[in-house]
């Protein structure tokens, strides 16, 4: 019989609070930054609020990924070490790295995850790292179900994959854009979201194609419809990106997710969960109601048109009508949601995006706070559900874990066991003179014992095994109770399974034999890291040494394909020469086409 292969639920923490509610939701497991060397450098957490976290999460079987995601620098070297030390030591689950100067260093037997800013878009670099020892790779989001499923039977490393949140333009750990602008390197997780400012789109000869245009700017990620297809590729891991994201959105999302698969786990059995516990929950999910620019699956499927959000990088939130009738001070919508007072309502018009609160609504009569101009048949959709979001503020979900509880006498007493849903049990004796009861004691008994109150564990039958009536005070009753849970929650903390994993010396060959700027080597470890690994180091990191006249972009997405002049797709020519030219007031970018790769890099004019 086939092995059920487990599969988690991996969701974003900006920290210990919203990495609880996370678990709390649903989530198997949960990756977390550190301060100062992860790759969104905002969402930095202290050794002593993972510890926290690691400490709640384990209770669950989930896990706690840590974010060391960025490139790194000669004097941070020690300065990591000891921090992987420290990870090891709180029990952290695993490592998310970019820099491979890391495996260099002296470290704890701790697994490592090699982040998607390492460019994971091959079969040959999976296996290769993969060989190396890394215990989980997350790939790159722009691969197609084929792609994955091609690097699934090349290789056995559990594979990790986005399924939701924001996207980057860019292959991850490949721009280089925000660092030759602003100074702020995303490798280092400092990102300045070039890609989501606006930009007028220009000819060789000047021409302007496109005005004031958020033309690099994504929609958001939502491969909701795509996990049992994700599953049979070969995927371990369905990660939500979203560590700066609040709690909310958290919680919303990550429900969303944990319900889909649990639907997908009851009819296909070869797919079993990764962590313990049923999340109770007392709202209904709605993706369409946390932020998001719009969804798209992205390159699931191959390529898709309208993945892009050039119109505003801002959130859009649920189409909820359009409009039907303007007065002075209202507007009346055709719609099907009731709008509540609060709302934020939004719209398009030939300025990009506007909103509005809602000051009074009545039936579809709208009240705004302040009247803005919009025409009839103007579509509105809400990116603020004041009742949606007020309802998340407060307490949400309870994860329990089932147990069940037999009682039984004993010559000197009765004995006591709990046992849960992952088999690990808890049983003691208790001496007690016995004394007979004048009526059945056994509803109050299993009344008693099922009380777990705030605990984890929901106690779902208790087995009594008694040869007559026995008299036991509810007292008594209740402080076996608590020993019961107590107990069993210390043998889950001891039979929790840590996963250990030695990084071993190797020296296979890497999968490029020259790396130049592209390959964020910066530092003396990575360096030594690659040559060990038969690879010729051609130039450092561009944050070290900044190249000029090279590509700080690349990029699945194509301006041209987007504006309907790809030659792949029609004969149709633009009217317009090349090259195109993005422009701002700061920056002049010149697009290049590799229609060959299906890519398009984005270089500074005139470095």
């Amino acid at each position: 019989m086939k092995t059920a292969r487990t599969i988690e639920l991996l969701a974003p923490a900006k920290n210990k609070e919203v990495g609880k509610e996370a678990v709390l939701h649903g989530a198997d497991a949960v990756y977390i930054g550190i301060s100062g060397f992860s790759a969104r450098m905002a969402a930095g957490n202290s050794i002593e609020e993972i510890a926290e976290l690691v400490e709640f999460a384990h209770r669950y079987n989930a896990r706690v990924y840590v974010a060391l995601n960025t490139i790194l620098y000669d004097n941070e070297l020690l300065q990591v070490e000891k921090l992987i030390r420290e990870l090891y030591r709180i029990n952290a689950d695993a490592v998310i790295v970019q820099d491979m100067g890391i495996l260099q260093l002296n470290l704890p037997p701790i697994p490592l995850h090699a982040s998607t800013q390492t460019d994971n878009r091959t079969v040959e670099k999976v296996r290769f790292l993969e060989e190396t020892g890394f215990a989980q790779v997350v790939l790159a989001r722009e691969l197609s179900i084929e792609d994955i499923a091609e690097i699934s039977s090349q290789t056995r490393v559990p594979l990790e994959v986005f399924v939701h949140g924001a996207l980057c333009v860019s292959y991850s750990g490949q721009c280089y854009i925000s660092h030759a602008v602003t100074g702020r390197s995303a490798n280092r997780g400092e990102c300045a979201q070039i890609c989501r400012l606006p930009f007028d789109l220009q000819d060789a000869n000047g021409n302007i194609i496109r005005k004031n245009t958020h033309l690099l700017s994504l929609k958001d990620l939502n491969r909701y419809d795509n996990l049992e297809e994700l599953l049979d590729a070969g995927v371990s891991s369905l990660k939500i990106e979203g560590r700066l994201k609040d709690v909310s959105y958290v919680k919303n999302v990550v429900y969303a997710y944990r319900q889909r698969l649990d639907e997908i786990f009851k009819k296909r059995p070869e797919f079993i969960r990764a962590s313990s516990g049923k999340s109770d929950i007392n709202f209904t999910p709605n993706l369409s109601k946390s932020f998001n620019r719009g969804f798209t699956p992205y390159f699931l499927n191959g390529r898709q048109h309208d993945i892009w959000s050039f119109e505003s990088p801002k959130s859009i939130g649920e189409f909820v009508g359009t409009v039907k009738a303007v007065g002075r001070e209202w507007l009346s919508l055709k719609t099907a949601h009731p709008i509540n007072n609060g709302d934020g309502l939004c719209f398009m018009d030939n300025n990009g995006l506007n909103g509005f609160r809602v000051n009074r609504a009545e039936g579809d009569r709208i009240f705004p706070a302040e009247s803005p101009n919009i025409n009839i048949g103007t579509k509105v959709y809400r990116n603020y559900d004041h009742d949606f979001e007020n309802r998340l503020t407060k307490k949400t979900a309870e994860r329990k874990i089932s147990t069940d509880v037999i009682i039984w006498e004993t010559p000197m007493g009765f004995a006591v066991q709990i046992s849960d849903e992952d088999n690990n049990s808890y049983t003691f004796s208790i001496p007690f003179e016995k004394q007979i009861a004048q009526k059945s004691q056994h509803e109050n008994i299993r009344t008693q014992l099922s009380k777990t109150g705030n605990t984890i564990f929901r106690v779902e039958t208790v087995d009594i095994r008694f040869s007559g009536e026995w008299f036991i005070p509810s007292s008594l009753l209740g402080e076996w109770r608590k020993q019961l849970t107590s107990g069993l929650l210390s043998v889950r903390k001891i039979n929790y399974r840590q996963q250990r994993n030695q990084i071993q010396p190797s020296s296979h060959a890497y999968p490029e034999k020259e790396l130049t700027y592209l390959g964020n080597v910066s530092n003396v470890n990575s360096r030594a890291f690659y040559l060990q690994h038969r690879t010729k180091i051609l130039q450092p990191a561009f944050e070290q040494v900044r190249q000029k006249n090279v590509p700080l972009m690349f990029t699945k997405h194509c301006i041209k394909f987007a504006l309907g002049w790809c030659p792949r797709e029609t004969k149709d020519k633009s009217g317009f020469r090349e090259p195109y030219y993005l422009i701002n007031q700061q920056n002049k970018f010149k697009l290049t086409f590799d229609c060959k790769r299906c890519e398009m890099q984005v270089s500074l004019e005139n470095q």
